[in-house]
């Protein structure tokens, strides 16, 4: 019978690091501080294969830049393993995990996954964000 659509939410998939990735990330937030540290996510979809660090270019504990030559390396050696870089990760250093007006106004990719690390608090906090046209959403992450 057709009818009245009803709207149908369903969970996103978390994006899924593996432990030793996620371990790498963590660690290269806290080699970074008291700056903004960054690296990128090579994967494929919502799977994560490897963290790969990046050197901030700002040198800033307020906003990062991945230096354009490292960027240029991930990518080429991530198509050399039959992968993409499938999203990129920064660091706040004294603000929560959520992505600021520039995060958002420099998010490249409308595809690529925009993980948070913040240290603000006693441990690491991480989010995950998509980011299109402005909109943000968040989604799961999964470590395992």
């Amino acid at each position: 019978m057709l009818g009245t659509l009803a709207a149908v939410t369903s969970p996103r998939a978390p994006l899924a690091f593996p432990a030793d990735a996620y371990a790498r990330m963590i660690g290269h937030v806290y080699d970074g501080y008291p700056l903004e540290a960054c690296g990128l996510l090579v994967g494929r979809g919502s799977t994560v294969a490897e963290f790969v660090p990046c050197t901030n270019a700002a040198a800033s504990a307020r906003v990062y830049s991945i230096d354009p030559r490292e960027h240029l390396r991930a990518e080429r050696a991530a198509e050399d393993a039959g992968l993409e870089v499938i999203g990129v990760v920064h660091s706040h250093t004294h603000s929560e995990p959520y992505p600021s007006p520039t995060d958002v106004a420099q998010a490249p990719d409308p595809n690529w996954h925009y993980v948070i690390v913040s240290l603000k608090r006693g441990a690491p906090e991480s989010r995950s964000y998509r980011i299109v046209d402005g909109a943000i959403s968040e989604e799961p992450i999964a470590v395992g």
